[in-house]
């Protein structure tokens, strides 16, 4: 067992260091690892809402283009999108295991996106959060995909930058990867 003095620890967590990709970032991703990353904070209001007499929903997007959402907005309606609807004949174990695979077996750096990785930070077999980074300034997008509780199912999404205002279409891009992938 080695001591590590303790001027070095503190030393260390005031340095600011480039942060590490995902581990399923691209090969690219070595290129910027000396870059400081810009994760952003995480929002503290993530998850499935109940609301009185509807079903279950996401958070709303907001007034910023850098976001879209299955939760109907007043605000910004043009960020609202259809949810998917799973197979008819599909049961709720079967429509969620899809819905799994195809976020797990997204492919970073797809249409020039997410060239960071990703990574499924929970899954609980209704919700799943994921967090998917850019390539060379390690922005991290927030991704919610939340199940209906019955049938017919279907999947609510929602996918939105951390920090900015514009997002140059990412969340649009990787939204139409994993829909095409269900």
């Amino acid at each position: 067992l080695q001591t590590v003095a303790r001027r070095s620890v503190v030393g260390l967590a005031w340095v600011p260091g480039a942060a590490l990709a995902f581990p399923n970032a691209i090969d690219e991703a070595a290129q910027f690892a000396d870059r400081p990353k810009r994760p952003g904070p995480k929002p503290s209001d993530l998850g499935v809402k109940i609301r009185e007499g509807d079903d279950p929903e996401l958070r709303v997007c907001g007034a910023a283009p850098n976001c879209f959402s299955t939760t109907p907005d007043d605000v910004a309606p043009e960020h609202v999108i259809e949810r998917w609807a799973a197979p008819a004949d599909a049961t709720r174990e079967r429509a969620w295991k899809d819905v799994v695979d195809v976020v797990e077996a997204y492919a970073p750096g797809q249409q020039g996106v997410d060239g960071g990785g990703f990574r499924v930070v929970a899954a609980d077999g209704t919700y799943l959060y994921a967090q998917f980074e850019s390539l060379k300034n390690g922005y991290v997008d927030d991704v919610e995909v939340a199940l209906s509780p019955a049938a017919p199912y279907v999947v609510q999404v929602r996918s939105s930058s951390r920090l900015g205002y514009l997002d140059f279409g990412v969340n649009a891009k990787r939204l139409n990867a994993l829909a095409a992938g269900l």
